[in-house]
């Protein structure tokens, strides 16, 4: 890393006030996004106690869940990918905590495990079923313990920031919401 650069990291000038506005609305974005999962993920938590007779929104739901899913995993991929590039404005932000960090691929896998084999249950053929059924429950078995740590370690950032965009009180304190009032 340049003198310039790690100049850049201590003290932003203006030019970085966009970067740092990005690196703010992807904050935002990934929070807003993550309370929608939360919500989305508490109602397929309901379908699943009774799982025969509400398989019908089970299937629904969990095939909502998958926009959402991907523009998380999109969003958190790029601040991993801006900051271990050294792009200043996110080493300012600096790195969630290890903990998240080494849950964080964990998550990523088994929840695109999870997703597909739930997909893959409406596809097959009856010979497959067995099998995708046993990895569908094993997946989320083991994503349901690591997502558990993973959502309490980023639960008052998100209460923090999803909000900010939406409330009228705390619009206009956030740096260019699409709903700017004016």
């Amino acid at each position: 890393m340049s003198v310039e650069d790690r100049d850049q990291i201590r003290r932003p000038g203006r030019a970085d006030r966009r970067a740092e506005d990005g690196v703010a609305g992807n904050a935002r974005l990934t929070a807003a996004n993550a309370a929608v999962l939360l919500v989305l993920l508490a109602v397929e938590g309901v379908t699943i106690l009774r799982i025969r007779p509400l398989l019908s929104p089970h299937v629904f739901i969990g095939m909502v869940l998958i926009p959402p899913v991907l523009l998380k995993v999109a969003s958190t991929s790029w601040r991993f990918v801006r900051y271990y590039r050294g792009t200043p404005a996110y080493q300012r932000k600096g790195p969630p905590p290890i903990l998240l960090r080494l849950l964080g691929p964990v998550i990523v896998i088994l929840t695109l495990v999870l997703l597909a084999s739930g997909v893959g249950l409406m596809l097959v053929g009856q010979s497959w079923l067995p099998l995708l059924l046993k990895v569908h429950k094993a997946s989320f078995v083991l994503w349901f313990g690591a997502t558990t740590v993973h959502v309490l370690g980023h639960l008052g950032e998100v209460f923090r920031l999803a909000p900010r965009d939406l409330l009228r009180r705390t619009r206009r304190d956030v740096r260019g919401p699409a709903c700017d009032p004016g």
